[in-house]
């Protein structure tokens, strides 16, 4: 999952300065779950560019928004209200806005609502955690499923840095050091004969940006 929040007022006014009549899209996955791009979200923020005398000319929300097919339906369904439009004004991540320009054939100025935080996991009490950074280069099977790239601080792949105290890291004292947590479980499942396998450094070139999956 993505977590986004959305920006301040004040900054989607300054984005919006040159704009008066705005099309909202919102995410149906994410950004519902995390509060920031839902039904409630779309009607607060409407409330509060109308009361800043901007005119909110349609909505929708698509399922996910960063799915070529679901938010050119979504679009196609609004067209006549789009059409109105001066700017779309985006509640997701990153990767929804940037699928509404591609996807948005009238090409009116896509705008973000949020800030894009992290990939996270959510609890049973609806929290969210980051835990994997998306680096392309796995070490989960060697590390008892916790991630040392996101965990650690300083992304460290064999073993704990000086710095480690009482099985706290560094960097902040109240949380567990991530390699302690990794020998405590490779322990637990009888599996600490991993912890004597050198980690290579990362190879950077399987992390190089942007990424791209070709679909044969």
């Amino acid at each position: 999952m993505i977590i986004s929040q959305q920006k301040p007022l004040d900054e989607l006014l300054a984005s919006l300065k040159d704009y008066n009549k705005i099309f909202l899209v919102g995410c149906g996955e994410c950004a519902t779950t995390c509060k920031s791009g839902g039904q409630p979200e779309l009607d607060k923020i409407k409330a509060s560019l109308e009361a800043e005398g901007k005119m909110i000319v349609g909505m929708c929300i698509p399922k996910a928004p960063c799915v070529a097919a679901q938010i050119k339906t979504e679009l196609a369904k609004n067209m006549k209200a789009l059409r109105e439009s001066e700017a779309v004004l985006v509640l997701s991540c990153g990767l929804g806005v940037q699928s509404v320009k591609d996807n948005n054939r009238l090409s009116q100025a896509t705008i973000p609502a949020n800030n894009t935080i992290f990939g996270a996991v959510m609890d049973a009490q609806g929290n969210f955690y980051e835990k994997c950074s998306m680096c392309a280069d796995c070490v989960l099977e060697q590390t008892a499923g916790i991630c040392p790239i996101t965990l650690c601080p300083k992304g460290l792949l064999n073993g704990p840095c000086g710095g480690m105290n009482k099985g706290k890291c560094e960097v902040d004292n109240e949380k567990d050091c991530a390699w302690v947590l990794i020998y405590k479980e490779l322990e637990k499942n009888d599996n600490l004969d991993k912890l004597r396998v050198i980690h290579k450094e990362r190879d950077y070139k399987k992390s190089s940006k942007p990424h791209k999956l070709i679909m044969k």
